[in-house]
């Protein structure tokens, strides 16, 4: 018998965070991820988790140099990724010859873009500003397409002094729908990461979801941020965000210092049949050169494990 997308992700949502104190909240949220009926679709409870690696991972020697973006690239092959999220703080330019070279290289590499990554935030209280935010994600987004990749990160941001959390949705809402929109026609994911600020709890992120309610909205889900609450801790809140994630940011110690349990991570996003990237962004005390390749050695071996590729 094959299983609608909509009644899998209900099964398996509420499966995944059983017994883990997770508030009726967030597993009717989880319940309420976009369901894709079409029948390429249907049954589908295979996961497919790629090894990945942030450009971010490498900041101490692309912020200043001497590692470029495309030392970045060809550093992939030496570590054996399956693709790479190339973080735009690092961009020469935007140039299109700059990004055509890029892409020319990866292909050249064999080294698909899991996607880009920006800082736009958009919890701005200025109407002005929430539009200058729009207009930069849109700047992304065709950056994005030129490097010919399918996702770009952004941010929500942190909260205003004298402001509400449900403002701040407020204006996350208002500016994703229409980069959404403008993302849509391109065939470009846009990933709200669950970074520091307001985003920083599951509830959250799943009601930015919710209101959005495109297609090509969804949750670059970093494990390492959320807030453990009395009765959700941060596994509870990665399950519930699974069905929603587009991309992933892996560390192997949460923010407040605490070990990640890895193997757990990996089978919460096995048992959601979740296909794609699972990508280090080390930010670990030992110098990226060695440190990386480690965190990049376990995120393949974890995929291997818990993975039909």
């Amino acid at each position: 018998m094959r299983i609608l997308r909509r009644q899998f992700l209900q099964t398996t949502a509420a499966a995944a965070v059983a017994g883990t104190g997770l508030s009726s909240s967030l597993i009717e949220s989880a319940q309420a991820a976009p369901a894709d009926d079409s029948a390429e679709s249907q049954g589908s409870k295979t996961p497919r988790l790629f090894a990945g690696c942030c450009a971010y991972s490498y900041r101490k020697y692309l912020q200043h140099g001497p590692m470029t973006m495309e030392d970045f690239i060809r550093k992939a092959v030496e570590l054996r990724l399956d693709g790479v999220d190339m973080t735009a703080y690092y961009f020469k330019s935007t140039d299109p010859a700059y990004l055509a070279s890029l892409r020319h290289l990866a292909y050249k590499m064999g080294v698909p873009f899991s996607g880009a990554a920006c800082g736009v935030s958009m919890v701005e209280a200025d109407a002005d500003r929430r539009a200058e935010a729009l207009n930069e994600i849109r700047k992304w987004v065709d950056v994005t397409d030129a490097l010919g990749a399918s996702h770009l990160r952004v941010f929500a941001g942190k909260l205003p002094r004298g402001a509400t959390v449900q403002q701040a949705v407020d204006w996350v809402v208002e500016t994703m729908k229409p980069a959404c929109d403008y993302a849509g026609k391109k065939g470009i994911m846009i990933g709200v990461e669950d970074h520091s600020g307001v985003t920083q709890n599951a509830d959250v992120c799943l009601e930015i979801m919710r209101r959005v309610n495109s297609p090509y909205a969804g949750i670059n889900l970093d494990i390492t941020h959320f807030i453990p609450t009395p009765t959700e801790d941060a596994y509870a809140q990665i399950a519930a965000c699974i069905p929603y994630a587009t991309n992933t940011h892996i560390r192997d110690r949460f923010d407040d210092g605490a070990p990640v349990d890895m193997d757990r991570v990996w089978r919460l996003f096995a048992k959601a049949g979740f296909k794609g990237y699972m990508s280090a962004e080390y930010e670990g005390k030992e110098d990226p050169m060695t440190g990386v390749p480690k965190l990049v050695a376990r995120i393949r071996t974890l995929c291997r494990k818990y993975s039909s590729v």
